[in-house]
């Protein structure tokens, strides 16, 4: 454990989590680009290779591949036989195929990617949902992480570990093998498929047809019904096809997955789908939510990013095995940084936002997709903060008020963490402001992908600990202990 003389507020622990490159899960491949000489895809010439390979040769290679691959995955052979489904229907007589040719075929169109090969950082931290077991004073967590691949595309990986009463933190050391999650029948939310529509002009009267037609919540089936329904109308409902086209979008960026039964917390990966977040999934901001029913789970705001675009998007668990993601609308639903409060506050669902690309906001909300802007926080006025402001996860409720952690850009785009209290009963009343960094970047934190960067994406309380983990020049994690009373003194007015 280590504690900067010039800040009395923070110790280190020892960790320092590094990106992995042998951390790998399996995607489809797809051989190539069209062959417009001959009018095939270069999948045909593949499969036509393969089915021209003798008995021996298919063996042969195919023990090969599992010998090299099977320690890197667990049940290769069911990955290789899903796989070769995909591909089936190009051949004349599928069932006719051997075991081991099925296996091989599959192996041609798999492919490894390595989840975190590039960078490992921009950490959240929760409470584990299943606390049985620990000790007096310890607690259980659970860590998200930003997982950086091939191509700078993110995922989001999770880390589990626990903090004793003496604040000692113990991570485990995450499963060797993966998970990717599958994809289950989704309810949809009519209130998110109307923010999502809500001003495209000239077909918003398809729009509202369909709406229409659907209840407050309703599945593919019925969707795909309303579809064709306006689909019989185009003469009379406007730009009919454009409509349609929204709507399939809106479906398909509004989805569920689970995880394999038995797998374990740090196999799972949550991995790109919907065409929002096709570049990347980035900076969850996990909190334990408990919302005015009494009712809990845990709900993460995230960066999505096509390419072009980012749209902050949520995930809802209660378990980390079950995930449900959502889009969400209105004005403050913008640029990067959503942040939930942990609980509604007088009645609304607060975030805190960025939607000026420049300044730390708050929104509110009346069903948590629709957000509204409520009012600025927080304008850069230190030096270290003069490009812009931001969060560092969700705020953090103390008997003072709540906690933000915030991040400032400074000279040479160097970002570092501060903290500001908001009231806890109005949380647009700003109580008080570090005027010095809380964490800046230490000279072993500088070199990276991105360097001269410290960033959170959210701390868990223990005890009158903030235990803190954050990111490291977009490259690796380490942790941080904050001293909880020593800073709400610092903060008071």
């Amino acid at each position: 454990m280590s504690r900067c003389p010039a800040n009395p507020l923070v110790r280190w622990t020892p960790h320092v989590l590094q990106p992995d490159p042998g951390r790998v899960v399996v995607k489809t491949f797809l051989p190539g680009q069209e062959l417009l000489t001959l009018g095939e895809s270069r999948a045909t010439g593949v499969l036509d290779r393969v089915q021209a390979m003798s008995p021996a040769e298919v063996e042969r290679t195919l023990s090969a591949t599992l010998t090299s691959f099977s320690p890197r995955h667990r049940d290769l052979p069911d990955i290789l036989n899903s796989r070769f489904q995909l591909v089936a229907h190009r051949l004349p007589r599928p069932g006719r195929v051997s075991r081991a040719r099925r296996q091989l075929i599959g192996a041609y169109f798999t492919q490894e990617y390595a989840i975190e090969s590039a960078a490992l950082f921009n950490p959240s931290m929760v409470a584990h949902p299943d606390q049985s077991g620990q000790p007096d004073g310890s607690v259980r967590f659970v860590m998200s992480v930003r997982a950086v691949g091939e191509g700078h595309v993110s995922s989001v990986e999770f880390r589990t570990g626990s903090i004793d009463g003496a604040d000692v933190v113990s991570i485990d050391e995450p499963d060797r093998f993966t998970a990717l999650p599958a994809l289950t029948p989704p309810v949809y939310s009519k209130a998110v498929f109307a923010a999502q529509l809500a001003g495209i002009g000239t077909g918003q009267d398809g729009a509202d047809f369909v709406l229409g037609l659907l209840g407050e919540s309703f599945g593919a089936a019925e969707l795909g019904l309303a579809i064709e329904r306006l689909r019989s109308q185009g003469l009379t409902r406007g730009p009919a096809a454009t409509t349609i086209e929204h709507l399939e979008r809106i479906a398909a960026c509004n989805y569920s997955v689970v995880f394999p039964e038995g797998s374990a917390m740090d196999q799972r990966v949550l991995i790109p789908h919907s065409p929002t977040e096709s570049h990347g999934m980035e900076d969850v901001r996990l909190v334990r939510f408990t919302d005015d029913d009494g009712t809990v789970d845990y709900r993460g705001t995230y960066t999505a990013f096509d390419g072009t675009r980012i749209v902050p998007q949520l995930l809802r668990t209660r378990d980390f095995r079950s995930f449900d993601i959502r889009q969400f609308g209105g004005a403050a639903a913008r640029d990067k940084g959503m942040a939930i409060f942990p609980r509604p506050v007088e009645g609304r669902y607060l975030a805190l936002s960025r939607w000026d690309r420049e300044n730390n906001t708050i929104a509110s909300s009346t069903d948590m997709v629709c957000w509204e802007e409520w009012g600025v926080l927080q304008t850069p006025r230190q030096p270290w903060e003069i490009v812009h402001v931001g969060n560092c996860g969700p705020p953090i409720e103390t008997e003072q008020g709540w906690l933000v952690l915030t991040h400032g850009v400074g000279p040479m785009r160097e970002y570092s963490m501060g903290a500001m209290l908001l009231d806890l009963h109005d949380p647009r009343v700003v109580v008080g402001r570090l005027r010095e960094p809380l964490i800046t970047p230490r000279p072993d934190d500088r070199d990276g992908y991105v360097p001269n960067v410290v960033y959170s994406c959210g701390g868990l309380l223990h005890g009158r600990t903030l235990v803190l983990p954050y990111g490291c020049s977009d490259s690796f994690i380490r942790i941080a202990l904050v001293d909880v009373d020593a800073l709400l003194t610092r903060l008071a007015p």
